[in-house]
């Protein structure tokens, strides 16, 4: 607990205070020109086919890829492993560092299954805002609904992009009105859609009320091609007089009933601004970037145990949010995932561990675009470094230059599934070994083993069970080692913890099961909650506390 001066100010405010006095000019101008966001959605909603057109307005790529479509298409750019693009969903959390318009665009995809929630709430800590992208024909969805509250309670600003425009069923009054209802968050529109479904064709801007209409013959993979018109100016005859009637409708309503925008509230989360398109065909797109580059803010000051740590303090400071094996499966390598929160990272510079008090040497770090990466020799706050690490590194690790940091720890979620996996080759027990240990370094799953006399059993602990699958086909693909997975009744663990000579009387029900985990520490599989508590009652010098 910190003691409080006489001015009733916790004493670590001093100390934030002194580490913010020094600052740096180049770390604050280039501060100014970053944007490091997250995009969140349910499953199909379109959030990795939008990360496709920014690379695509950025000139990263020639023709955006798709999520589906023939087999002659290119596989969508940050859905790089061999599961994603076989399932046509985002598994693993990826980073992608653009310029666009002269300004650093850091985007962090995240996994939309709720299976993956617990990667994409650790992303989200590194992120400054989100992107919320919704469907026009289903709203809020459950999946984006659990990831728009983990914004919330960190006060994340949300921009909302309103996707799937040019398919029958969108309501986009109804849609602002689900958002403020289920998230309890007001709803600013900015622009407008000009005709729905079949009919949707161009976007107005609700401040200018300049119409922006889309080329259809240029649709989808290829920036497609605009015209601009009034709709003040019915002589140009763009618009149909049903199209403007019905625009100047919804307008004039929006007016009158709408939330109207405030950058503040914005900033603080009480206010999102949400434009309307489709990213499939690229209608709004651009618009939607732009707008984003405006409105999003640059990095800030970040909490940590010594208090709000500036971003463009002098000294560096970052933590590491991301683990990840085999991006290059040829070295069999291991990236770790550092978010850049203040000062100037150069490579090959010496940082502590504060975990660990260790010092380190960063000297192979890279900027990362997917699965790709190239040597970076700097960067600043808000960008995402890729180190190499070699098992020294672990999730939430805070590294730093100068006076002390510790940023506050990233989210865990108890597990609520559990299987036993088995090595179905006995000859490649080393490569099943290794594999597994390296996975488990990226906070996927856990590994339990078992602590029954003569017994060597391994069991995995998810969040949800298509992380099982994951693990089976990377260990295949990518070590080369055929599993056998067995699901397990269990569904409640508990580490337990209390003195030596009361964990040696430990009682348990004969139908639990009896671990460790990686720690060495003893963790309990129940089936029942009565189990749980039968075992409370027989151990009452034992705490036994949930994985998290």
């Amino acid at each position: 607990m910190n003691s409080l001066d006489g001015n009733g100010r916790a004493n670590h405010q001093d100390e934030a205070e002194a580490n913010s006095t020094a600052f740096d000019p180049t770390v604050r101008a280039e501060v100014s020109r970053r944007r490091t966001f997250a995009i969140i959605s349910h499953p199909d909603a379109g959030k990795t086919t939008l990360t496709e057109k920014l690379l695509l307005y950025a000139g990263c790529l020639d023709v955006a890829g798709m999520v589906r479509g023939r087999r002659n298409q290119r596989a969508v750019t940050s859905d790089w492993m061999a599961l994603e693009r076989q399932r046509g969903i985002s598994i693993t959390s990826t980073a992608l560092s653009v310029d666009y318009l002269g300004v650093r665009v850091n985007l962090l995809d995240t996994p939309g299954h709720e299976d993956f929630s617990e990667d994409t709430y650790r992303t989200l800590m590194a992120a400054d805002s989100a992107v919320m992208v919704l469907d026009a024909t289903k709203g809020v969805e459950p999946q984006t609904e659990k990831l728009f509250q983990v914004c919330a309670r960190r006060r994340i600003p949300i921009l909302t992009f309103v996707n799937k425009l040019d398919r029958p069923g969108g309501d986009p009054l109804g849609i602002l009105s689900e958002i403020e209802r289920v998230l309890g968050i007001a709803a600013s529109p900015l622009n407008w859609p000009v005709g729905l479904g079949r009919d949707f064709r161009g976007l107005c801007d609700r401040e200018t009320r300049a119409v922006t209409l889309f080329d259809p013959e240029a649709r989808g993979s290829l920036v497609v091609p605009t015209t601009t018109c009034r709709l003040d100016d019915p002589a140009d005859g763009q618009l149909s007089d049903s199209e403007r009637e019905a625009l100047q409708g919804d307008l004039d309503l929006l007016d009158v009933a709408g939330a109207p925008f405030d950058r503040d509230r914005f900033l603080q989360g009480q206010v999102t601004p949400v434009f309307f398109g489709s990213a499939l065909i690229n209608y709004g797109v651009e618009a939607f970037f732009k707008a984003f580059l405006t409105l999003g803010p640059s990095p800030g000051a970040r909490p940590a145990e010594e208090g709000p740590i500036p971003a463009d303090r002098a000294e560096f400071a970052g933590f590491i949010f991301k683990l990840q094996a085999n991006m290059d499966p040829k070295h069999r390598d291991r990236v770790a995932f550092l978010r850049v929160c203040s000062g100037r990272f150069e490579r090959d510079m010496e940082v502590t561990n504060a975990r660990t008090g260790t010092k380190l040497r960063l000297a192979r770090s890279h900027r990362l675009f997917a699965q790709g990466r190239e040597t970076t020799d700097e960067a600043f706050p808000g960008d995402v470094v890729g180190l190499n690490s070699t098992g020294d590194l672990r999730l939430g690790d805070t590294l730093y230059a100068g006076p002390p940091v510790c940023y506050e720890p990233l989210p865990e979620f108890p597990p609520e599934c559990f299987a036993r996996l088995d090595c179905a080759d006995t000859g490649r027990r080393k490569q099943f070994d290794r594999g597994l240990f390296q996975l488990v370094e990226e906070g996927a799953v856990r590994v339990l083993v078992s602590t029954r006399p003569g017994v060597r059993e391994l069991y995995l602990a998810a969040v949800g069970t298509l992380q099982f699958d994951v693990v089976q086909a990377r260990l295949e693909s990518e070590y080369g080692v055929p599993t056998r997975l067995v699901p397990l009744e269990p569904k409640l663990a508990r580490r337990i913890e209390g003195d030596a000579v009361a964990l040696k009387r430990l009682w348990l029900p004969r139908a639990s099961i009896p671990t460790s985990d990686r720690d060495g520490d003893p963790v309990i599989l129940f089936s029942t909650s009565f189990e749980l508590e039968s075992c409370r009652k027989n151990n009452p010098d034992l705490h036994f506390v949930p994985l998290s």
